[in-house]
């Protein structure tokens, strides 16, 4: 069976970005529909992958414009 598309995210900027805005992991967590344990694996790269909803959700949250690309280490990949 063929995996959905993933976004490799980083994690560092994801904690960089998220602290720049002076907003908690609980308030982007709740805002983007995700958990805050999964923000925290995604911010510590235990978590490197995330589905493209959850993406772009996430980035959103963070107040990130639709062509902004920081929180990517690389393009859409298949999940390894």
């Amino acid at each position: 069976m063929e995996r959905p598309p993933t976004y490799q995210v980083n994690g560092a900027v994801i904690r960089k970005v998220r602290m720049q805005a002076g907003r908690s992991t609980l308030e982007v967590a709740k805002e983007a529909g995700i958990s805050r344990r999964y923000l925290n694996h995604l911010e510590n790269s235990y978590r490197k992958h995330m589905r493209p909803a959850s993406y772009v959700r996430l980035r959103t949250a963070l107040g990130l414009e639709p062509d902004d690309d920081r929180l990517l280490n690389e393009a859409p990949a298949e999940k390894r």
